[in-house]
């Protein structure tokens, strides 16, 4: 089902236009590297996937990646997976992500702010002197290349300084946010045995202290490989027995020493959600992140030394990562540590305003929430320097992008955008230089040649499909961690179209070159033979007041037969009488076709969530197919397992 939309809700204007970094480089590109100088981005974008090599070399040029070693190719291998980015070279992250501190010493780099609201500076100059008196204590303490540091933090200065400290000694960064349990925690440490482990004592959220130090203390037992603890006193308390004092190791402002690795050198490890199992180790190289990066935030986010980053999440998110490597285009980033609703629902355009945020990126789910809630950013906080909202995390439904444009402004740059965990970065999403469609993220990103596939592995267009990338990008993983033969890794992307990701997203590709996301394929709807998202159910029923959040799930019977329900939240005072039935039954009939309606609605207390925030679809569906809990679902990647006994309760019901 396509929904192409003829009108852009938003056009750049002239000066915008010529003004976009992404302008500039085609016509630098252009002079330099023979990529055309006319058609706009539609033709940069051919050119970017026609001419893969050439384009990313162009990239490294503009940006002047500083390569210690040159590499004698862009690209060795180029099958996928295993694709040999820029053999023999060898640079570092974290050099590249301090480099504004020569000439900006005395500007911020880093913005932290809590739920106070008040923000606080680290400069460049902090924060080099902190990355290098780190590193320095940190090689002291026996890392080394390779070796792996983890953080138990929040969104704070310090998981920054100890990142790019960790990317500086060549070791291997890996974090999770302190909401979550110990469990997951190690669910994910474990796995790649770290040799230093940064914690807070608790964290503060909603206006409430959250003591960790139980958690921090099962940690320790539960890392025999850890030789050394960092305690950061979030909340004032003395530092354990055994363990290290964060000042004392950040104090002496050492100029930075950084090692400098191979291309393909781990940067870090993240994780997939791991709802059905143990959660995927991802890893991802030094380089590939480092040049992806500087092309997503360069040139789509528009990012330069005059600009202020904000992205609302936490250390748990692949969203942290690339928030951070906003230093990568001298850009201020700014970290909010805290509630995103926090002391109401309109928070986040607060921080925006205070903080100056020229990109303001938060999720479809928060827009959504201060549409329901009746907030007014515009009429409520001064946003006149924000240039561009973001959203990711699910697509931002039409009524988000209608809401944006009346309640921001009308001139405001929307950029839905989609990617994952697994690339640490955009798919597609935003282009400066193109017309906002309702509903639709803009454009594939450079480099990438996303394509909609049907089931024979033919393009569609203006069709609902398969999401495959069908050349290497830079910061596809290198490999999952304990996977030594790769076949994880390859069953995971490259099962169903040999040397092609098909990345688990349906999506539309319109005859325009806009993208529409219509949720996950492998929890896809499929009735009668024809293939439907869930978010576009979402999209539909979550218009109507009464209902707070939604899930559907179609399942396979034993018969033969397919049972769809649709789970409600209902909003505080509604009930699901049978006025809001039909109506609910209308508005999917209406609004997308009568084979979208549910079988049935069904009231449940809350909707399950992941710790990222993602509504889980797979585990529920196992769990109305009769799989035991324990075998449906990682309990430790929930955000509420008491909610999952609902669905559990109703199998055993209905057989």
């Amino acid at each position: 089902m396509s929904t192409v939309n003829p009108q852009p809700l938003w056009r750049p204007d002239p000066e915008r236009i010529a003004q976009a970094r992404v302008t500039k480089f085609q016509a630098w590109a252009s002079a330099r590297y023979g990529a055309p100088a006319d058609g706009g981005y539609p033709a940069l974008h051919r050119w970017s996937v026609d001419e893969l090599d050439t384009f990313w070399e162009a990239v490294t040029e503009w940006f002047d990646v500083r390569f210690s070693t040159p590499c004698a190719r862009v690209l060795g291998d180029r099958s996928m997976p295993g694709a040999q980015w820029f053999p023999g070279a060898t640079l570092n992250y974290a050099e590249h992500a301090l480099r504004a501190a020569a000439t900006r010493a005395d500007e911020p780099a880093l913005l932290h702010v809590d739920e106070t609201h008040e923000p606080r500076p680290v400069t460049w100059a902090e924060l080099r002197g902190q990355v290098g008196s780190l590193a320095a204590e940190l090689r002291a303490l026996g890392v080394r290349p390779g070796d792996r540091v983890s953080g138990y933090l929040p969104n704070i200065p310090q998981a920054v300084v100890a990142l790019l400290a960790t990317a500086a000694v060549g070791a291997v960064w890996t974090s999770c946010a302190p909401d979550f349990g110990a469990r997951s925690v190690l669910d994910r440490f474990q796995q790649v045995e770290p040799v230093v482990l940064f914690t807070v004592d608790g964290y503060r959220y909603g206006g409430k202290e959250h003591d960790r130090r139980e958690t921090v203390a099962e940690l320790r037992r539960e890392l025999p490989t850890l030789r050394a603890v960092v305690h950061i006193p979030l909340l004032g308390t003395d530092t354990p027995e055994g363990a290290l004092n964060w000042s004392d190791l950040t104090e002496a402002d050492t100029e930075p020493v950084f090692e400098q690795v191979p291309f393909d050198h781990p940067l870090w490890v993240l994780y997939s959600s791991g709802t059905t199992g143990l959660p995927k180790a991802i890893v991802q190289s030094q380089g590939g992140i480092l040049v992806e990066h500087l092309k997503q935030l360069g040139l789509h986010c528009d990012l330069g030394p005059e600009d202020r980053f904000f992205w609302y999440t936490s250390t748990g998110w692949m969203m942290w990562n690339f928030l951070v490597s906003g230093l990568l285009t001298g850009t201020t980033v700014v970290l909010y540590d805290g509630s995103p609703g926090y002391p109401d629902t309109g928070a986040q355009w607060r921080i925006a305003e205070r903080t100056g945020a020229t990109l303001f990126g938060t999720s479809a789910a928060y827009v959504m929430a201060c549409r329901k809630a009746g907030v007014h950013p515009a009429r409520d906080a001064d946003l006149s320097r924000v240039r561009c909202v973001a959203t990711t995390g699910s697509p931002l439904p039409p009524d988000g992008f209608r809401w944006l444009h009346d309640e921001v402004r009308d001139d405001l740059w929307i950029a839905s955008v989609s990617g994952g965990t697994d690339v640490c970065s955009c798919f597609a999403g935003g282009v400066p230089t193109l017309p906002v469609h309702i509903g639709e993220l803009q454009a594939p990103a450079l480099g990438t040649d996303l394509q909609s596939w049907d089931p024979h592995g033919d393009p569609v267009i203006d069709e609902v499909g398969e999401l495959v990338v069908t050349n290497p990008m830079p910061s596809m993983p290198i490999r999952f961690w304990n996977d030594p033969d790769g076949s994880r890794y390859h069953d995971s992307y490259f099962d169903m179209y040999p040397g092609v990701w098909r990345h688990g997203d349906w999506i539309t590709v319109t005859s325009r070159g806009s993208v529409i996301i219509h949720g996950r394929s492998d929890s896809t709807l499929n009735r009668q033979g024809v293939r439907m998202g869930s978010a576009d159910i979402y999209e539909a029923v979550e218009r109507l007041p009464e209902i707070k959040e939604s899930l559907v799930i179609g399942v396979e019977q034993p018969d033969g037969g397919y049972w769809m329900p649709l789970f409600v939240h209902l909003a505080p005072g509604a009930t699901l009488d049978d006025d809001l039935l039909t109506r609910i039954k209308r508005t999917i009939r209406d609004q997308l076709s009568p084979r979208h309606v549910p079988d049935e609605v069904i009231e449940v207390p809350a909707v399950p969530h992941t710790l990222t925030g993602k509504r889980i679809e797979v585990p529920v569906k196992r769990l109305l197919q009769g799989t035991p809990l324990d075998k449906a679902v990682n309990a430790g990647s929930i955000d509420d397992v008491s909610l999952l006994h609902f669905y559990e309760d109703l199998a055993r019901k209905r057989r």
